[in-house]
Parts: C-alpha cells; sequence; structure tokens
C-alpha cells in the first residue's frame, strides 16, 4: 500500500499557482494605477464601484485561504489516520538478559534451564540450555511480527532431562501493555499453577516496532527462510561431500572434580563438530580417566570450526555434567599431530588428546548415472593402487567402493493420496550420502554413483530410503544391509527391503550395481586392529523380551560346553568301554609325544574337520525359508514398551501426588525404579556380549565369512611353523620385550587384544539375520509369465 503525499506540501503547490494566475493577489491598489477619470477629468462614480469590487475580491481571497486552512487541518488528520491504519502491525525485539533464583529441578540441587517463547499458541523462539545454573546468562536477542498487540505472549522456563523436561515456571506478558518503538526493561516473575515456591524471575528489554504490512511480511518470510534453511543446513551436511577429517585420540583426563557421594566420578566426553557428534566410552569411579579412544570427525565447507567438548559424569537416571572446553580448529596447521591440553571451564580439570586435521578433498563422492563413463584409466589406476606391491603404502585406505542407486520399486505408500516423496541414503559405517527427493511416486528412479573410501572391508553398506516430510522428520519406508564381501562386481540387481530393525519384510526393493576393489594385507593388517564404531549407534534399551533372547542365547551356548564336560566325564566313568579306551590311549600318545606346536595343529584339525562337514551337508541341505514378516519378538517389545510406559506413569503421578512431601520422598521411587532399570540393561547387554562372543568363535569355525576362516587358518599354520622352528624362551622373550617398551615406543598407542578384534569382525547370529537376504518382490511388468 503506497503511503499518502503530504498535505501540506499540496496545499502549497496549490497556493503557489492560485497566486501565479492571480487568484490571490493582493487587493489594494498599486501606487502606479492611475484610476481612470470622467469627461470632467475627476474619477467621479467609478470609485465606488471599484471599492465594492475589491472589497468582494478580497472577502473572497479570504473566505477560500480559511477554507484551504480548515481543509489542510482536516487532510493532516486524515493523513495521520492513514498512516497509523497503514502502521498497525509491529516488530516485536526481544532481548531475554538472564534469570535469577530458578528453581531446583534435579538432584544435584541445580537445574539445566532453557525458555521457550509462545505467541498466537506456537513457539516463536526457544533459547539454548544452560547447564547447571539457577542463575543463568542468556544474553540471546530476537524478534518476531506481531499483527494484533491486543495479545499476550506466553513462555516457560524448563530443566533440560534426558527422559521429560521438567517445568521451572511459567508467565504471560500482555503485549499492549509495551509502548510503541520505547525499550522498556521488564522483569518477568515465574509462577505455577497450584504452586507456592518461589520460582525466580527472568530479567529482558522489550520494543515493540511499528512496521508496514509489507514490512511485516518480509520478517514473516525472512523467519521461515531461517528455518527452512536451518533445516537444509542439517540435512545438507549430511550428504555433502567432507573436505577434510579431523582425527582425534582421547587419552585422559586429569583432576576433574567429583560427583558422586564417594568423592570421584564416572567421567566420559562428548564431542561435537557442527553436525558431526561422538560420545566415548564411561570410565568408572576415578578423577583421571585414560580413555585412549580413536574417531573421525568430518570437516564440511562453509561449517563452524570450532570444537566443542563436555565432560558429563554416568548417574542413575540423569547425566551430570562436570565441565567444558572448546579447541578452535582453524588454528591448527594441517597434516600434523598436535598434542593438545584443553583446560575446562571453571578449573574443572585437564583433557589431552591428540588432534590432526588432514584430507584436502572427501574420499566420497557423487555424480548423476546419466553423465557417468567408466574410465578404463580409473580401472587401472584402482587396480595398481590396491596391488600387493603397494600393501604397505597408507594402510588406513583399504579399499574403493563404487554404488549404483538406479531406482526402487513398488514402495510404501507414506502420504494421504497414496503416494510418497522417497530419497536414499547410503551409509557406509560413518560415512553417509543420499540422493536427491522423487516426489510423488512410488517407483522413483534417482540415478546416481557413491563412491566410499573404505577403512574395513568388515563392515556393511547400509541404505536406507526415506519420505521426505516437508513439516517433520522423515519417515521410514524400507531399509537393507550388505556385507562389502559379499558383493558380486557389476552385477545389477534387486535387493529387497526390510524393517528398520532389519528382522522382517518391509514393501519394496531397490535396485542397485556395485564394484568393491580393496588389498588382501592392508584389509588383515586392519582385523587385528580395534574396530571402527559407528557414532550414532545407540546402546540398546532395557527390553524384557531381548533380556530373555539374550538369556536363552548364553544358556544354549553354556549348554554346549556343558555337554562336551559330560562327554569327558563318561569317558572317566567307563559308561562306554570301546570309547573309554580309545580316549585313555589317546592321552597317552599325545602327553608323551606333546609339543607346544600342537596346540594349533588341533585347532587347524578342527577346522578342517567342519569344512568337510560343511561340504557334504551343503550338497543336501535345502535353503532357509524366507521369513516374511518380523519376529513376534517386536509383539513382546511393543508389550515391554507399554508396560515400562505404565511404570513411568505411574512413578510421574506419585511423584506428582507427593509434591507436597519432602524431596528424599518425592524422589525415592524415582531413584529406585532408575536404579533397577539400569541394572537390568546392564544384565542384558553382559548377555549380549558373552552370547555374541560364543556365536562369533563358532561361525568362525563354520566357514560363515570364509575370509576370515581362511585367515585364522593362515595364522595359525604360521604359529605352527614358528613353534616349531623357534624355542619357547624366544618367543616368550620377544613377547615380553614388546610388552614393556610399547609404552616408550608409542606412548600414546592405543591398547587392544588381537584376538578380540579379530573375532569382533566376526559377525553373531544376530548380525546374521540381520545381513540375510530376501527375495525381492518384483513388480508385474518384471514378473515372468507362465507359459501355456
Amino acid at each position: 500500500m503506497p503511503k499518502p503525499l503530504s498535505v501540506r506540501k499540496r496545499f502549497l503547490d496549490r497556493r503557489h499557482s492560485r497566486q501565479s494566475s492571480g487568484e490571490l493577489s493582493d487587493p489594494s491598489p498599486s501606487p502606479t494605477t492611475t484610476a481612470p477619470m470622467d469627461a470632467n477629468g475627476e474619477t467621479g462614480g467609478t470609485d465606488q464601484s471599484r471599492e465594492k469590487q475589491l472589497s468582494q475580491s478580497s472577502l473572497r481571497s479570504s473566505v477560500e485561504e480559511s477554507i484551504d486552512r480548515v481543509g489542510v487541518q482536516q487532510a493532516i488528520d486524515a493523513e495521520a489516520e492513514m498512516e497509523k491504519a497503514h502502521l498497525k502491525y509491529y516488530r516485536l525485539e526481544v532481548h531475554l538478559k538472564e534469570g535469577r533464583d530458578l528453581a531446583v529441578r534435579d538432584w544435584s540441587g541445580s537445574s539445566d534451564p532453557y525458555v521457550k517463547f509462545k505467541l498466537e499458541g506456537k513457539v516463536v523462539y526457544k533459547s539454548r540450555i544452560i547447564y547447571q545454573n539457577l542463575n543463568p546468562q542468556w544474553d540471546e536477542t530476537f524478534h518476531v511480527p506481531v499483527r494484533n498487540i491486543d495479545q499476550r505472549m506466553s513462555l516457560s522456563v524448563w530443566d533440560y532431562d534426558m527422559v521429560n523436561d521438567d517445568p521451572m515456571g511459567r508467565a504471560k506478558i500482555d503485549l499492549s501493555s509495551l509502548e510503541p518503538n520505547i525499550l522498556m526493561e521488564k522483569r518477568v516473575n515465574l509462577e505455577e499453577t497450584n504452586s507456592t515456591e518461589n520460582l525466580g524471575y527472568l530479567m529482558m528489554d522489550m520494543t515493540l516496532v511499528a512496521v508496514s504490512e509489507d514490512e511485516l511480511q518480509n520478517i514473516s518470510s525472512r523467519r521461515k527462510q531461517q528455518s527452512t534453511a536451518k533445516r537444509a543446513s542439517i540435512r545438507a551436511s549430511k550428504s555433502q561431500l567432507w573436505t577434510s577429517v579431523a582425527t582425534i585420540t582421547l587419552l585422559e583426563g586429569r583432576n576433574l572434580i567429583s560427583m558422586d557421594d564417594n568423592g570421584l566420578s564416572d567421567p566420559y566426553v562428548k564431542f561435537k563438530l557442527a553436525g558431526e557428534k561422538f560420545k566415548s566410552k564411561v570410565e568408572t569411579k576415578t578423577l583421571n580417566p585414560k580413555w585412549m579412544e580413536q574417531f573421525d570427525l568430518k570437516i564440511y565447507d562453509e561449517q563452524s570450526l570450532l570444537l566443542e567438548m563436555s565432560v558429563w559424569d554416568k548417574d542413575v537416571g540423569k547425566d551430570d555434567i562436570m565441565g567444558r572446553g572448546e579447541v578452535d580448529l582453524s588454528t591448527l596447521d594441517p597434516e600434523k599431530t598436535h598434542f593438545l591440553q584443553v583446560e575446562l571451564e571453571d578449573n574443572a580439570g585437564l583433557i589431552d588428546l591428540l588432534l590432526t586435521i588432514s584430507g584436502t578433498s572427501g574420499a566420497e563422492s557423487i555424480s548423476d548415472l546419466m553423465s557417468f563413463v567408466d574410465d578404463p584409466n580409473r580401472e587401472r589406476e584402482l587396480i595398481r593402487r590396491y596391488s600387493i606391491k603397494n600393501s604397505l603404502m597408507d594402510v588406513k585406505d583399504v579399499g574403493w567402493l563404487q554404488v549404483k542407486v538406479i531406482k526402487a520399486q513398488n514402495l510404501a505408500s507414506a502420504d494421504i493420496g497414496g503416494k510418497s516423496d522417497p530419497f536414499c541414503v547410503v551409509e557406509l559405517v560413518n560415512s553417509r550420502l543420499q540422493t536427491q527427493t522423487q516426489y510423488k511416486t512410488l517407483n522413483p528412479e534417482w540415478g546416481k554413483v557413491f563412491t566410499f573410501q573404505v577403512k574395513d572391508c568388515h563392515t556393511a553398506l547400509e541404505v536406507t530410503v526415506y519420505d521426505e516430510d516437508k513439516h517433520g522428520s522423515p519417515e521410514f519406508l524400507g531399509k537393507c544391509a550388505i556385507p562389502l564381501l559379499n558383493i558380486k562386481n557389476g552385477e545389477k540387481r534387486f535387493y529387497a527391503l526390510k524393517d528398520k530393525k532389519l528382522q522382517g519384510r518391509a514393501k519394496g526393493s531397490i535396485l542397485l550395481e556395485m564394484e568393491f576393489i580393496y588389498n588382501d594385507i592392508k584389509a588383515a593388517i586392519r582385523t587385528v586392529n580395534p574396530r571402527e564404531e559407528k557414532y550414532l549407534e545407540q546402546e540398546p534399551k532395557f527390553k524384557i523380551a531381548l533380556l530373555q533372547k539374550n538369556l536363552q542365547r548364553v544358556t544354549s551356548m553354556v549348554g554346549s560346553i556343558i555337554e562336551v564336560g559330560r562327554f569327558i566325564n563318561s569317558c572317566f566313568q567307563w559308561e562306554s568301554k570301546p570309547r573309554t579306551i580309545t580316549a585313555f590311549i589317546s592321552f597317552l600318545i599325545i602327553v608323551w609325544n606333546f609339543e607346544l606346536y600342537m596346540l594349533p595343529v588341533a585347532v587347524l584339525i578342527i577346522f578342517i574337520w567342519k569344512y568337510v562337514e560343511l561340504s557334504i551337508t551343503d550338497k543336501y541341505s535345502r535353503p532357509q525359508e524366507e521369513e516374511v514378516y518380523a519376529d513376534s519378538d517386536d509383539e513382546y517389545e511393543e508389550a515391554d514398551d507399554s508396560k515400562l510406559a505404565v511404570v513411568l506413569y505411574s512413578m510421574r503421578r506419585d511423584r506428582e501426588g507427593q509434591a507436597v512431601k519432602p524431596k528424599e520422598a518425592k524422589t525415592s521411587l524415582s531413584e529406585k525404579l532408575h536404579t533397577i532399570e539400569r541394572v537390568c540393561q546392564t544384565i542384558q547387554n553382559k548377555l549380549d556380549d558373552v552370547a555374541c562372543l560364543g556365536e562369533r568363535i563358532k561361525n568362525t569355525f563354520n566357514f560363515t565369512v570364509p575370509w576370515l576362516t581362511w585367515f585364522a587358518i593362515l595364522i595359525l599354520s604360521v604359529a605352527t611353523v614358528i613353534l616349531y622352528l623357534i624355542p619357547l624362551r624366544y618367543l616368550i622373550l620377544a613377547w615380553g620385550i614388546n610388552k614393556f617398551t610399547k609404552k616408550l615406543r608409542k606412548p600414546h598407542a592405543i591398547p587392544n587384544n588381537e584376538l578380540l578384534d579379530f573375532l569382533s569382525r566376526v559377525p553373531s547370529d544376530a548380525e546374521l539375520k540381520k545381513w540375510q537376504e530376501l527375495r525381492p518382490e518384483l513388480s508385474r511388468a518384471d514378473t515372468p509369465k507362465k507359459k501355456k
């Protein structure tokens, strides 16, 4: 709406034009003007007529000027009303400064407060979380468009919690009480319904600025663009190519603060670099933890280079923060290892770490299948790069993987119209790339080519299809996991999609073509080194069905050991005379002729026996029938979730019902339930570790992964030759010298167990179930016609 012109200017222009035309000339006669004479030379009767004419002209002119002045005032008033109507919209500027004397909501006697602002029922701003502080200093500014000042803005303060955030107070501010264009300092007292507790207050500055409708729309559009850009940046950080890698070795912490009653802590560290995150393991009951963990954080273009780290104390229920620190990566030289001692805020201790920024460009790449052309020179370069003669060059670069994501078919419909907006995410451990979104289709054709640098050939490629949702997080459509060693180069085929847990079938399939080139010696070296952990993988939650399942797995494994013990005991008890006599003669021969090199030979004999057994049974065994639906365990897990929800609801209801009781009585039930859940979760996870270890040993002998089994046979063969040729005392001497001098030669080396690292590459039965391929459901066009 264009602004009206100035009324005063129009009035002056109008008066000037009238003066120019003579309408507003001076009514008095000019001194040089000569009055006309009559025949006698006198002015005569014409003077009266002239005076009358002049008086009428003067009166008319004064009346017109009066009318103009009244019109100007009315026009000015009208213009003011128009301006007021034109600027009936406002921009509310809020400066959230601090909070004082806020309520205690944590067991530690403090809180982790943040503030939510709501206008017209929508959250317009959410502040950052200030940890362990009852007098937080936010110093944050935001602005929001306001179309009607006859309303109230509501705000609420919350205590951040890992399960459910606790309210700390709320208030409402009447916007009509603010004077336009004047900065007003507000003290907002917090209160809660049906509560007499002193909840403290917030200090903030508020300004109500009058704006036009166009400016209001610009503010609204900018807020939407910022929100969209923020979501797009988060998503782009997961799909764009990284430019370099920050390799961090977390060594140890020193002089950390105590958080537990015993004067110690259970510390772990969280790292954050833009969208990349990592969480270390927990070191229990110590103020000087030694983590010795290594991980990589990718660096992307146009992102913050500030590495944020925070130290936490693991606790029952909610973890407590112990300190914070920062490292500016822009100040570090690339391609050089830096030893850093990061001092935590408020003298909370020191964290020692090694940090190296390496790589000038990402090893991953994305290209379109339409413009992709196989380059024979590239293939020759890859073969030369991963040849045997280059095995000791860049040992971490184990292989190269190319994935062509062509299309998907018969996907599940996620939208109201019976369609979906699918996109595909390809993940290899912590490397993640994704395709574009194809809108309104169940048979998308992406046509993308992805390449990955492979650090470990014993990982699985995960391909997940999501439905894009503009108003929320993407919706899961299907997923499949493909072990790298199972890839057949150049084979184009459909893979059936599974559910989130990779247990049952999901609707649809995806067409992929892959090529995997790797170096066997580099892969063998990597096999006996610590496995790369997936940073975003969460610890399994406590489930009654999962606990029972892990208990059954351990019971089955222990049962096999008990059977072996019973067999040996039956030989001692002479339950079968031929068997006992054979065992006794074998015992005498073996003990009399025993040499140390015979131990690996005995294990090799077991491998040979299992190989022959599998070769015979595979000819007559039938393929396992595919499971169309997920296991019934999911139903039990859903029931477990409902039971836990009932327990948590009862706990919350009891806690709310005891609001007037002392804090100790109010939190005792909650602490007990958290303790029980934590203990059960620990038992569940330990049983899973024991069961996985036994299953991996079994699968090693069963040739489940032939590459790993033949590698074990090779190692045992070499060990047999070494034990046969070299005296035992020399081997023990070499082992002891290596162990005693390792800390001197490599002071920051990560300790590891080669045998356990090898077994971690062998899949357990649960992983084999996830990797099991299902027969893809073909579309009608792909279904072969039956012959008549």
